[in-house]
């Protein structure tokens, strides 16, 4: 399968203020435990759009894989608040049938560069 999009949450971009606030506890000690749970965090969580699928994936033990046909999707919801559009990540949702989306992500590179992939990948 060729992947189009494979990226996890950022850090630092998703969230400025918070990431310097850490950076400032560190001498205190307890800014090295909030970055490491903050890493772990962001690297347990994927999203990936591939010719026919968006799958995402989160767990670092153990996982939880969600695949959905791009054909099947209806609305692909962009949120990106005055910090983040400056940074360039956003929060993504996915819907394909009722009110309540079947996927979320929020801190991506790129978003609307994703929902075009997604649009692209669906049947005209």
């Amino acid at each position: 399968m060729d992947v189009k999009y494979s990226e996890y949450p950022a850090m630092f971009k998703n969230n400025p203020l918070g990431f310097l606030l850490s950076i400032l506890l560190v001498p205190v000690g307890i800014g090295i435990i909030i970055l490491m749970v903050w890493y772990l965090k962001c690297k347990s969580t994927r999203l990936e759009v591939t010719e026919r699928e968006l799958i995402v994936e989160r767990g670092l033990l153990s996982k939880d894989r969600t695949e959905l046909s791009l054909a099947s999707i209806r609305t692909v919801n962009v949120y990106q608040s005055f910090f983040n559009r400056i940074f360039g990540v956003g929060k993504i949702a996915v819907y394909t049938a009722g009110d309540e989306a079947e996927v979320e992500v929020a801190g991506l590179p790129d978003p609307h560069r994703l929902r075009e992939l997604i649009k692209q990948g669906q049947p005209a």
